[in-house]
């Protein structure tokens, strides 16, 4: 009885660490990537591009 919940828990810990690896970590790191792009977009949009004024 005892061993047949030690062997679902690993699977449903297997199951977890896959769906973090594979789909919440991608998805994760294009959120913030796509966060951080479109920050850059709106500031440049009210403070103009980077460089020297000309």
């Amino acid at each position: 009885m005892e061993r047949d919940s030690q062997m679902s828990r690993k699977k449903d810990e297997r199951r977890l660490f896959i769906f973090l690896i594979v789909f919440l970590f991608p998805m994760l790191a294009v959120a913030v990537v796509g966060g951080y792009g479109f920050a850059v977009w709106i500031s440049q949009m009210f403070l103009g591009p980077p460089g020297p004024p000309g």
